[in-house]
């Protein structure tokens, strides 16, 4: 396991963990006419290529890593992932950021601001217009939020660079906000009752979108609806006023299944803080930055990472575990001083769960209701390994006092410091 690596030092060098589980992910890829291609896992017939868990966000992944180590070969199996997304983009019938076309053009836009390849920057821009050629003036599907409908879509138009698409995707809801006791929601599906309230099926992940665009297209109409929804999330605060804490959803969506509260980037306290980090550069408004430090404080002291109880934290991921969280914790150190303990507690359990062996590094998030209960260890980046490799190279740098934002940007997490995203994803300057 870990101890194979030493990684008692990976706190401070968590690159004996990153570099074999780059190669893992290189050795789980499958070579194409065109280049390469991954499934969401090992055993899957079927070639992922969306940003989610497939190959867009993996090509992100190694962008990351070239740059991190000036390593050439990085930089070609990105290009070689970049070329299979080029030649098949047509195949995707989901427009939406995290499950079709304009997470492709994300990837492909990354490819060319990292890379210099021409080519992924104008199948990107072809990309976007497909997407905008399939817009029916609402929405693209029955989805209506950051993962799978308009939200997403915003943003990633807005990182690519096209304003226009941006401004119209969140148009829609203006026109669709619910008004509420606090403040503003929305369905997040059609015909779902508005019930879900953080990033990435809820209110606060159109607010990311209506406040980015807002303040990129000088909308101060978008902006005043962002703070409406966001007003309708805080409304449902049921921590003390020490910390944030709101259902996951309400009335509770499959409570079989799902604990009432999550405290993740998906449905939890880490992902509504990069919401409240974006409203407080597009307002300057200080009571954003003090709910970001409230999320902080439930998050820390939640238990996490520690599995309490059946099915409290079982993912290292991204999305849903470990890793989404260690990205709130390098936020909120290098913008508010605060210290990396969390983050080593954090990374020392992601070091903990690590399957090491001749074939590289990999995670197995755990389902307690199955048998076995490790699950297959997942490629992409919402639950394996390219999502918790970027956040690792990410803590490696900050630890050695280097570049303390991602190289390559990430549509719905806002960049740090004072300024709000830009068209490339860049803070201004």
């Amino acid at each position: 396991m870990c101890n194979s690596l030493n990684v008692s030092e990976s706190v401070t060098d968590p690159g004996q963990l990153t570099r074999p589980a780059l190669d893992w992910l290189e050795r789980s890829a499958r070579v194409t006419e065109v280049g390469l291609a991954w499934g969401d896992s090992r055993s899957g017939d079927e070639i992922v290529s969306n940003l989610y868990s497939g190959g867009a966000g993996i090509v992100m992944t190694f962008l990351e890593a070239y740059r991190h180590y000036g390593d050439d070969h990085y930089g070609d199996l990105a290009a070689a992932g970049s070329r299979e997304l080029i030649a098949n983009y047509t195949q995707l019938d989901h427009c939406s950021l995290y499950f079709g076309l304009t997470g492709i053009a994300v990837a492909l836009h990354a490819v060319l601001e990292t890379l210099g390849e021409a080519v992924a920057g104008a199948t990107a821009r072809t990309i976007l217009e497909l997407v905008r050629s399939r817009f029916d003036g609402e929405r693209w599907s029955d989805q209506f939020e950051l993962l799978g409908g308009n939200a997403g879509i915003a943003l990633g138009a807005l990182r690519v660079g096209d304003l226009d698409l941006a401004v119209g995707a969140v148009i829609p809801y203006v026109n669709n906000a619910q008004k509420t006791k606090f403040g503003v929601n929305w369905e997040n599906r059609v015909g779902t009752p508005a019930r879900f309230h953080h990033i990435s099926h809820g209110s606060l992940g159109i607010v990311e979108a209506l406040g980015a665009v807002g303040v990129a297209a000088q909308r101060t109409d978008l902006v005043d609806l962002a703070l409406a929804g966001a007003a309708d999330v805080v409304g449902r605060n049921e921590a003390s006023s020490d910390g944030f804490l709101v259902p996951h959803s309400d009335p509770q969506h499959r409570p079989e299944l799902i604990e009432r509260f999550s405290y993740g980037w998906c449905h939890g306290a880490a992902g509504d803080a990069q919401a409240f980090r974006l409203l407080a550069a597009a307002t300057g408004d200080p009571k954003w930055m003090a709910l970001v430090e409230r999320c902080w404080h439930t998050v820390t002291s939640s238990g996490v990472p520690q599995r309490l109880r059946p099915g409290f934290w079982d993912n290292s991921g991204r999305c849903c575990g470990t890793a989404g969280v260690l990205a709130l914790a390098c936020d909120c150190h290098v913008e508010r001083g605060v210290g990396l303990d969390f983050a080593r507690v954090l990374v020392n359990d992601i070091c903990a769960r690590a399957t090491v062996d001749a074939e590289g590094v990999r995670w197995s998030n755990f389902e307690h209701r199955s048998t076995p209960s490790e699950l297959e260890p997942r490629t992409g980046w919402a639950m394996g390994n390219a999502g918790i490799i970027r956040e690792l190279l990410r803590y490696e740098r900050i630890c050695e006092g280097k570049s303390p934002d991602y190289f390559v940007a990430w549509p719905d997490q806002p960049a740090i410091g004072p300024q709000l995203l830009g068209p490339t994803g860049r803070t201004d300057g």
